[in-house]
């Protein structure tokens, strides 16, 4: 699985967003990248293939790219091979979004041929940067706000995505987005993060945000923003992460989410197979983070009966 690392505050991006990225290294990952942007200027992508230690060797662990917002990530190569054109963060023809992309986008290829056709160039095989560049052409095409542009393109992706997300219009902010692939948000003395797992920013911040399924986020400096899938804005309480992140990293998914994937009709019609759920999404449930059945990426639970002699659901985890 990918690794999503975001931060938006006072101190310098990359340092964070690398450290960030150390603690999801257990993810398994073949490249990684940073995109990071100092106040109004161009943001700056450096892109690494293999370990992370090339990365952070590369930027001299974060201290030679400048600039106080940015996002990071860690590719496992889904469409296209491990390389470092291949890796991201990937950026529009222009380079008026940069963005990461945990997922998988199913109808990609017909995506891309609409943006094709519509004069967009390609320069990687993934379906990132079609998702990428769909964005940036709905944010054109409509004229709107970064929100109108990813609620448009989110209607015409099929698939999973986490998304992490910069305009160059909205220097400052990093615009989010989930579907069925984790997502975390906190907030800390006037500072933003945003991770696809709890440990990446758990040394910075314990009060955190849990996005829900189709909705959207803008992440300013020590401030967050919920949207549905409408655009229209809605109110979310900050949760306090309890347990520490050696015992989350033990833990492999970190205690934020599951992975049903068990026989649909044990999953029961409110939990469909093979999607990924927060643990308070998970009603009655047992949620001790530290009690996975890695086999099986579920908990015990005496409303989600787990029986190994039945096959399993066709559809794979994200």
């Amino acid at each position: 699985m990918c690794g999503i690392v975001g931060f938006t505050g006072n101190h310098q991006a990359a340092p964070i967003l690398l450290y960030g990225l150390s603690r999801l290294e257990y993810r398994g990952y073949d490249s990684a990248g940073l995109a990071v942007r100092d106040g109004e200027g161009d943001t700056e992508v450096i892109k690494a293939k293999g370990r992370l230690k090339v990365l952070a060797d590369k930027t001299n662990n974060g201290e030679s790219v400048p600039g106080t917002c940015g996002i990071g990530h860690t590719r496992w190569a889904t469409h296209g091979e491990p390389s470092e054109t291949n890796a991201h963060p990937h950026m529009s023809d222009d380079g008026n979004v940069v963005a990461v992309h945990n997922g998988i986008i199913e109808n990609y290829q017909e995506l891309k041929d609409k943006l094709i056709r519509n004069g967009y160039e390609f320069y990687s095989s993934t379906d990132t940067e079609v998702a990428v560049k769909l964005v940036d052409y709905y944010y054109k095409k409509y004229l709107g706000t970064p929100v109108d542009a990813i609620n448009h393109a989110m209607v015409r992706i099929r698939g999973s995505y986490a998304l992490a997300i910069m305009f160059k219009d909205y220097p400052g902010e990093i615009y989010v987005a989930r579907k069925d692939s984790p997502m975390i948000l906190g907030v800390e003395n006037g500072e933003s993060y945003i991770a696809s797992d709890v440990p990446a920013i758990l040394k910075y911040t314990r009060n955190v945000y849990y996005i829900g399924n189709l909705e959207m986020a803008r992440i300013r400096k020590g401030e967050i923003t919920f949207y549905n899938l409408d655009g229209d804005e809605i109110q979310k309480e900050p949760k306090t992460i309890e347990w520490d992140a050696e015992a989350a990293e033990k833990a492999g998914f970190g205690g934020l989410v599951y992975v049903i994937a068990v026989p649909c009709r044990n999953a029961g019609e409110d939990l469909p197979c093979g999607r990924v759920f927060y643990l308070e999404e998970l009603p009655g449930c047992a949620r001790d983070p530290f009690t996975v059945d890695i086999e099986l990426f579920i908990i015990h639970s005496k409303h989600l009966p787990l029986d190994k002699r039945e096959p399993p659901c066709e559809r794979s985890p994200p």
